[in-house]
């Protein structure tokens, strides 16, 4: 399995999330979860979300020193515009949060809330019929670590939507390598 390379200070950072057609040769390491590709850190621990009935996979989180994030993609209008209908959903205060805020991002709005005394950070953009959304999850000590660390993540993503017509929302299909998913 290829992982995160890192690299040196002078290397430019990326600018995406990316759309698979447009993907920079970077020689950055990604893991190929199907419709996401995301640069995983050495040391970074995987936890892998499965359906009640596990015949799917819903989430791969990547669980670091600072906190668990995750990063997702889902089927949107090619014209864009999806992430600004979730950040009105998300600041209608779901149930699993006690607070949230809007903090203004790389790419907009983001959402910052509070639950059980953890921070959780929702990202989002969108891209050509896809929206990609990262989530942090930590505690305040090391939320503003956590949240650049999701930048980055983001940053080096590569989306890969596929041809299939399916409603906006719809989560994008998650594979997992065969390596991880031998091991499930």
């Amino acid at each position: 399995m290829k992982w995160f390379r890192r690299r040196n200070r002078d290397t430019p950072t990326p600018s995406g999330p990316y759309d698979v057609r447009d993907a920079p040769d970077d020689g950055v390491s990604r893991l190929d979860l199907g419709s996401v590709r995301i640069p995983v850190e050495p040391g970074t621990e995987l936890r892998v979300e499965l359906s009640p009935d596990h015949t799917e996979v819903r989430a791969v989180h990547l669980q670091t020193a600072l906190g668990q994030c995750t990063v997702s993609a889902y089927a949107a209008s090619p014209a864009g515009g999806l992430w600004p209908e979730v950040c009105s959903d998300l600041l209608d205060l779901p149930p699993s949060m006690e607070s949230a805020r809007v903090e203004r991002g790389e790419w907009g709005r983001e959402i910052v809330g509070e639950r059980d005394g953890m921070v959780i950070r929702f990202i989002g953009v969108d891209g050509p019929g896809w929206m990609v959304r990262g989530v942090a999850v930590t505690e305040p000590l090391s939320a503003d670590r956590i949240a650049a660390a999701l930048r980055d993540i983001m940053r080096a993503t590569i989306v890969v939507r596929g041809n299939d017509d399916l409603p906006d929302r719809t989560p994008l299909p998650i594979t997992l390598p065969d390596e991880i998913a031998r091991h499930l």
